[in-house]
């Protein structure tokens, strides 16, 4: 009877545990891979280097059951500057998202952080040009929720770029 109660209790638990297994990664690869691929697919633009710009941008995007990008919301963004090259980083991530629970449609969020590696040098050009940015940057706002239950948050990708 015991040995019954036991093996009863071992198989139980044995089907708890099966069921806490982790959901795979959202991004083809893994969250290092993913990483990898908007370093590499992000372009720093011209204008980005020439203000020195730096800052946080934070986007909710839809992908479809095959992987496909849908739609992309801007949530957050220091400045318009830094928000072309992370849509054109997204959009090149076509077919590469893995939709949980065979789902036709899934939100994501995820954030960009770009930066500029400073010069080994103090300039006072360098620092008012910064300042520049800083003081005239136009952030963009949502006002609408985050609805996180029907999202995925992502971990943040940060993007650093030199100077010239």
């Amino acid at each position: 009877m015991k040995r019954t109660v036991l093996i009863i209790a071992a198989l139980f638990i044995t089907i708890c545990c099966k069921a806490q297994e982790q959901l795979a990664f959202p991004f083809q690869g893994g969250s290092t891979i993913m990483t990898r691929f908007f370093k590499d697919s992000l372009t720093v633009s011209p204008e980005i280097i020439q203000k020195k710009a730096n800052g946080t941008a934070v986007f909710k995007f839809t992908a479809d059951q095959f992987g496909n990008i849908k739609k992309i919301i801007i949530y957050y963004a220091d400045d318009y500057v830094l928000v072309p090259p992370l849509i054109d980083a997204l959009k090149k991530s076509n077919h590469q998202w893995i939709i949980p629970n065979h789902e036709k449609l899934h939100d994501f969020i995820i954030q960009f952080v770009i930066g500029f590696n400073p010069p080994a040098t103090d300039n006072a050009a360098f620092d008012k040009d910064f300042y520049n940015f800083y003081s005239q940057r136009k952030p963009i706002l949502s006002y609408n929720q985050v609805p996180l239950d029907d999202a995925t948050l992502l971990p943040t990708v940060t993007v650093s770029y030199d100077l010239p």
